[in-house]
């Protein structure tokens, strides 16, 4: 997949120096932001350059990446005196490299209905937080009116086009409304706002939380509900494993809060309770609670070595996929 211009056109002249205005639309304008979501998830080398890459464990960890840019405030449009106001991001970055560890397990690589819904949900999800995080970095919403008229079925054709070759494309978008604002995206961006604009540290913590748990219910409710646990297929497969016969086989529910998959350190992850049900809405949203308030207190706590993860996570931005090898014939023998 040949990833689509990011430029807009218009007629030059012979003037040195002369400048021409060029109107972007609201639809032009998350066109571009869309590429740049794209842009992220392609091969940027070798073979295939400039193609989706094709393993979702590798798709998961640049998604985790990218999520700690935005947190640590490396991302293009970052205001570094601001860090700290995607507190969200700094969350999912642990959780998607959870994904990936959870994908590079092979007792998890024999269910491919496990295997399709977690890339799906890692996938579009990112498509959709992504895109929110870089409008508000690049566009100011307080000045664009559109920040509110995200719309994925209205974007420039060249990107529509582009997206119809996205995988699960057909489902997905239906699924999860365009990518159209929520109530939850407006009120986690409100409080990106109130963070930028307070100097009390005390209150800048509540507002944080108020950050996580906003984007929380979006990515739960309004995203990866409808996507993968509603699927029966997918739903079916999480209420097996929880099975006595095959349970054993089954990873630990669990989030840890370092860039390896695990850690011996119990303080530093949350583990479901074992009456969770992630198919369950309710469920789910009670566990991500509690892991939420495991997560702001070590970044508070730790925060020395909760930033070193985040920084060790950041740099797999750039990670591809690992090249097939190149067969060479055997010499023969004489």
């Amino acid at each position: 997949m040949t990833t689509a211009s990011d430029s807009v056109k218009a007629v030059t002249n012979t003037t040195k120096d002369s400048c021409v205005e060029v109107q972007c639309n609201c639809d032009t304008m998350w066109s571009l932001v869309q590429q740049q979501c794209t842009k992220r998830l392609c091969k940027l080398h070798g073979r295939n350059a400039g193609r989706l890459l094709a393993k979702f464990n590798v798709r998961a960890r640049r998604i985790a990446a990218t999520y700690a840019r935005f947190y640590l405030e490396m991302e293009q449009g970052k205001k570094e005196e601001f860090k700290g106001r995607f507190y969200w991001m700094a969350l999912g970055a642990f959780a998607s490299k959870t994904v990936a560890c959870s994908l590079e397990l092979l007792r998890v690589q024999l269910l491919p209905p496990v295997v399709d819904g977690l890339g799906k949900g890692n996938f579009w999800l990112f498509q959709d937080i992504a895109g929110w995080h870089w409008y508000y970095t690049q566009f100011n919403p307080s000045v664009s009116p559109c920040f509110e008229k995200r719309d994925s079925s209205a974007y420039v054709l060249a990107v529509k086009a582009q997206m119809e070759q996205f995988p699960w494309h057909k489902e997905a978008l239906n699924k999860i409304n365009n990518m159209r604002i929520s109530p939850y995206i407006r009120k986690a961006f409100e409080s990106v706002r109130e963070f930028e604009s307070t100097e009390n540290a005390k209150k800048k913590l509540t507002i944080q939380m108020d950050n996580l748990l906003a984007i929380a219910d979006h990515e739960q409710r309004i995203i990866l509900q409808p996507l993968i646990y509603a699927d029966p297929c997918f739903s079916g497969w999480v209420k097996t494993q929880r099975s006595v016969w095959v349970s054993w086989a089954s990873p630990e529910l669990s989030l840890a809060f370092t860039s390896a998959c695990d850690t011996k350190e119990a303080h530093h992850k949350s583990i479901a309770p074992k009456e969770t049900e992630l198919e369950d809405e309710g469920s789910r949203m009670a566990w991500i609670t509690k892991a939420a308030k495991t997560f702001h207190l070590l970044m508070q706590r730790e925060a020395d070595f909760m930033e070193e993860q985040l920084q060790a996570i950041a740099t797999w931005s750039t990670m591809e996929d690992p090249e097939p090898p190149i067969f060479t014939p055997p010499k023969l023998q004489r």
